[in-house]
């Protein structure tokens, strides 16, 4: 890349803020995309809330000229707590990857590889893989979406690939673990995952680092996923990022004929987060569920942004996203149910339900439908409430405390949403959460 290229882009970097990620941050292996999304990456602005759907996410506050990618001058991070390393679906892993700051850890069965499944960390698939990646990275996720989608198309660090090839059922769940934690740190990923045609898979991906540390540090990712025709995918999502992060990912699957992809959402951490999560039906006959689970407290902001597409005739869509919200925190769910004009007989649904624990707290709840067909069956609901108190009083007149009362009948609110998580592993971290942000 030429010096004037690069003195363009460093200028335009510094006028939306990020002026310490320019163009010398490209990784080595960059290739013909990631040099067309460095493009949109010159051209984005900072999103801003004139735009509709930033409108309820406020980034003035954003400190973009303190965040840098990582160098091998920063010192280490913090190891990875054992607690997240453990397994939350089963007893044990098919395959883990461990990506940090330094370097990645990776544990796959031989029985995996000789399937000719790949998992692995992005730098290795694009290196040794580099026609599997280009049948994915970018298709889904456009770079011109946002600055961020722009950011993260061309930058990305590192990242997860999966690849399961048509016919392979891999019955022990695959685990990765993004770590990231050193003061003014930029972690740039991009996720991809690919199940041919016939083929199944449950994944589990956590986002971490260090809950309490005063470091600021801001996460950007692109995570796009392809379930071919009759593949089946239950896909885990859990953030659980520090208190100073700043949060940003753009994530769309396709979903072919037939196939299934089973979405879990578990968000408990950050400063601030902003998630698109869009799910593409396809196919004719693709079914897709979206569950999510947020539990905020002190004054963090999560917005997630989700859009249930069908594309198809003979398409299912389900959505349930349940939160509680402590102290001055605040959250924004949209969703939009989108059905084609040749996705006849499908049907679609979408609920978000709030809990207010606070008089401080404020959780905004706005759902839609556009709908092209007219043979469908399509609804929504949103509600945002606070504490019964008839529940509480008879928990206390059975002798439970005023804050155990409480606890019993937020996990019961959450009861719907725990139900659909076939895993006690990530119910109980869950959980888990529940407990620690309610006793603070």
């Amino acid at each position: 890349m030429s010096s004037v290229k690069l003195t363009t882009t460093l200028r335009k970097t510094e006028q939306k803020g990020f002026a310490q990620i320019d163009a010398n941050k490209i990784p080595a292996s960059a290739n013909a995309f990631r040099s067309k999304a460095l493009l949109a990456y010159q051209s984005a602005a900072l999103p801003t809330t004139s735009m509709e759907a930033w409108r309820r996410t406020d980034l003035r506050n954003l400190p973009a000229d303190l965040f840098r990618v990582f160098t091998d001058a920063d010192p280490r991070s913090p190891a990875v707590p054992v607690e997240i390393l453990q397994p939350v679906v089963d007893d044990h892993f098919g395959g883990q990857l461990v990506v940090t700051p330094h370097g990645t850890e990776r544990t796959v069965g031989a029985d995996l590889e000789s399937q000719g499944v790949i998992f692995c960390d992005l730098r290795t698939a694009e290196q040794n893989y580099p026609e599997l990646v280009a049948k994915i990275l970018g298709t889904l996720v456009s770079p011109e979406e946002s600055v961020f989608a722009a950011m993260s198309a061309s930058f990305a660090q590192n990242g997860a690939f999966i690849y399961i090839p048509q016919g392979v059922h891999v019955k022990q769940p695959l685990h990765s673990i993004f770590w990231g934690a050193g003061d003014g740190l930029a972690f740039i990923n991009n996720i991809l995952v690919y199940l041919e045609e016939g083929s199944s898979l449950t994944y589990v991906h956590e986002s971490a680092s260090p809950k309490e540390s005063a470091d600021r540090v801001m996460v950007a990712t692109n995570v796009e996923i392809h379930v071919g025709e009759n593949a089946d995918l239950r896909f885990v999502e859990l953030q659980s990022l520090g208190s100073n992060v700043w949060n940003f990912s753009h994530e769309r699957s396709r979903v072919d004929s037939n196939g299934k992809l089973d979405w879990i959402f578990g968000a408990v951490g950050s400063k601030l987060t902003k998630n698109f999560s869009d799910l593409d039906l396809a196919g004719e006959g693709a079914w897709g569920r979206m569950s999510g689970f947020y539990m905020t407290d002190k004054n963090q902001h999560l917005d997630h942004d989700t859009q249930q597409n069908h594309f198809a005739a003979h398409t299912t869509s389900d959505l349930l996203f349940k939160g509680a919200l402590l102290d001055s925190s605040r959250s924004v769910w949209q969703g939009m149910i989108y059905v084609a004009p040749d996705a006849q007989q499908t049907d679609g649904y979408q609920a978000n339900r709030n809990l207010i624990l606070s008089d401080k707290a404020r959780a905004d709840s706005i759902p839609g439908l556009e709908i092209l067909a007219d043979d469908v069956r399509c609804t929504h609901g949103a509600t945002v409430g606070k504490l019964e108190q008839e529940p509480i009083f008879y928990l206390k007149s059975r002798g439970i405390p005023q804050k155990e009362a409480e606890r019993i009948v937020v996990e019961g609110f959450f009861d719907p949403i725990m139900q659909r998580i076939p895993f006690e592993g990530v119910r109980q971290r869950f959980q888990d959460a529940i407990l620690q942000k309610m006793k603070n």
